[in-house]
């Protein structure tokens, strides 16, 4: 079969890899429909972290984690999937059954992992093995329906970490929330923001094309300055205290500076943007202010369950943050165009 993997920094190639197979009872295999390049595939792609001296690997790696499929195969021990079933999956795999499973932290199973570690596939690929594939998969009503599947796809990771942005930052009815940063999670967190009953959603962007996406998804208001003077006209806007709720969605220390800055005294920030600081910022700031600052990984195995009928019914269309389609031989490109900001973010069609 053909996936993607990667050879060092902005060298992505689409070549012919061994057919998953079996290995486990537990194991399902899911050929791919539908995938998509995240965010944090960028990472790498730019060669950050991509061992931990930020060398090349020796090896290339398997990459992609987002991705619907229909179940080709399970295991002697998986009873709730059947072949044909069309499924979501998070973008870790989990056995949703662990204490950490059981207190909807699946990001933390104890039997979890990474798509694309160690000998687990990809995402961004013709097929993929499922490990703990009960636990990890979910069935999609209904079976596949086209004109949902954007949608459905973000259920993966985007759309869920969005929403974990908003849940750690307490947004709820009446909330003023602010959210640092217009890439397709900070889109989805307005959407979540939205969605949670937010009587205002403020955006911190400068992109046309985003922060009118940002408004489809209920943002009130739009401000393009940044660092002090993002800051600055946050608290214009806020009657001079903050807003209650802050969602960071970049993950650099400059963009949970300006959630700090943002945030009233009482208030909470959901991080939720990959970190490349090492220390958070101001801390004397946010001890004096009582400020909670929370978030992390999004456990979106925890959340699919609670999206899916807002998606499935169409009462919130957060497919609309993919802004270009290509076939799995021009991954590359969407790499590429994603890098250079000339795509918000691409699906993918193997």
């Amino acid at each position: 079969m053909k996936a993607t993997l990667l050879y060092g920094p902005e060298d992505i190639r689409v070549e012919q890899v061994p057919d998953p197979a079996l290995r486990a009872s537990t194991d399902a295999i899911v050929r791919v429909t539908h995938a998509c390049i995240c965010g944090s595939d960028l990472w790498p792609y730019r060669g950050i972290g991509l061992t931990p001296d930020g060398d090349v690997p020796p090896e290339p790696q398997r990459i992609g984690h987002e991705f619907l499929g229909v179940v080709a195969e399970t295991g002697s021990g998986v009873d709730s999937l059947r072949q044909g079933d069309v499924v979501v999956a998070p973008f870790t795999f989990s056995d949703d059954n662990c204490e950490f499973c059981r207190e909807g932290l699946h990001t933390s199973c104890v039997n979890g992992g990474g798509w694309g570690a160690a000998d687990v596939d990809g995402g961004q690929g013709e097929a993929v093995r499922v490990p703990q594939a009960e636990g990890t998969l979910v069935k999609l009503p209904g079976g596949s329906d086209e004109a949902l599947s954007a949608s459905l796809l973000t259920l993966s990771d985007v759309f869920s970490t969005g929403h974990h942005a908003a849940v750690s930052a307490s947004v709820g009815l009446g909330s003023t929330v602010v959210v640092v940063g217009d890439g397709a999670v900070g889109l989805s967190g307005v959407l979540a923001s939205t969605r949670l009953g937010a009587d205002r959603v403020i955006i911190m962007g400068r992109h046309p094309r985003r922060t009118d996406l940002a408004k489809h998804f209920g943002a009130t208001d739009v401000v393009p300055e940044r660092g002090a003077e993002g800051v600055e006209r946050i608290r214009e806007l806020t009657g001079g205290h903050g807003a209650s709720s802050v969602l960071e969605c970049v993950g650099t220390a400059d963009s949970l500076s300006t959630a700090i800055g943002a945030v009233r005294a009482g208030g909470s920030i959901g991080r939720v943007g990959a970190p490349t600081y090492e220390n958070i910022p101001r801390p004397a700031e946010t001890f004096l202010g009582n400020v909670t600052i929370s978030g992390g990984i999004a456990p979106a195995r925890n959340y699919i369950p609670k999206l899916l009928p807002d998606v499935l019914e169409g009462r919130i269309q957060p497919g609309l943050v993919f802004d270009r389609t290509l076939g799995l031989d021009d991954i590359s490109e969407g790499y590429r165009a994603m890098h250079e900001r000339a795509a918000l973010k691409v699906l993918v069609r193997p």
